[in-house]
């Protein structure tokens, strides 16, 4: 749906130019313009802004390595800060939001039991939405750091995906010059990137469903 989408709006807006003033304004800030950008992301999470498109958007700006360190950094500080929130500050409301939610129930008896574990398979398998996900888990046992460490293993295959389209993106906006070869390779890079992604996905899923079946017995 991204693919399709990245497709769509490059046909029939200016992204071209939008991806060429955004990389320049960027990279003429130097360091501050990856502390804005962190510091823009972690908002954007707390504020329930689409995740994968700040990630993309990190790709686009910094391209794929740098842009991969960038947007890890900025996800785990987004998804921290509205942990926290959730844990001090707004409690006792997703708690009861939470409560009336038969998916979340199941993942919190289940984080109950194994922790870390839990925490790290449902960032590897889309069960439950990026931006909502981090608020539920400040509502549950588990304690900040090993939520903290799990969310930066579980986030980043589904991260380097996500970066790699937007570091595609870059190429084709010619800010950069890219070659046959070049372009073969990408595409090759990203296709294998998505086919690990989906098959880390799908193992994810089957050891959640079996996590499930041990916390009930």
């Amino acid at each position: 749906m991204l693919l399709l989408a990245f497709g769509a709006a490059w046909h029939f807006f200016p992204v071209k130019e939008w991806v060429q003033a955004f990389s320049q304004w960027v990279e003429q800030r130097g360091a501050w313009g990856v502390v804005v950008f962190i510091a823009g992301y972690a908002l954007g999470t707390v504020l329930f802004f689409p995740g994968a498109l700040l990630t993309i958007g990190a790709g686009l700006a910094f391209g794929l390595w740098r842009g991969v360190l960038v947007a890890s950094v900025s996800s785990v500080l987004g998804a921290s800060l509205a942990f926290l929130v959730a844990r001090h500050l707004a409690r006792h409301r997703i708690e009861a939001y939470a409560k009336k939610n038969e998916k979340f129930a199941a993942i919190d008896q289940a984080i109950g039991a194994q922790g870390w574990k839990i925490v790290a398979l449902l960032r590897l398998s889309p069960l439950l939405p990026f931006n909502a996900s981090n608020y539920f888990y400040g509502v549950t046992g588990i304690g900040f750091w090993p939520y903290v460490a799990a969310s930066w293993v579980g986030m980043l295959p589904g991260t380097f995906l996500y970066v790699y389209l937007g570091a595609a993106g870059k190429e084709a906006s010619g800010v950069e010059a890219a070659g046959p070869w070049k372009w073969t390779l990408f595409g090759l890079g990203l296709s294998a990137t998505i086919v690990v992604t989906v098959i880390i996905t799908r193992v994810a899923r089957q050891s959640l469903k079996k996590s499930a079946v041990g916390s009930k017995k």
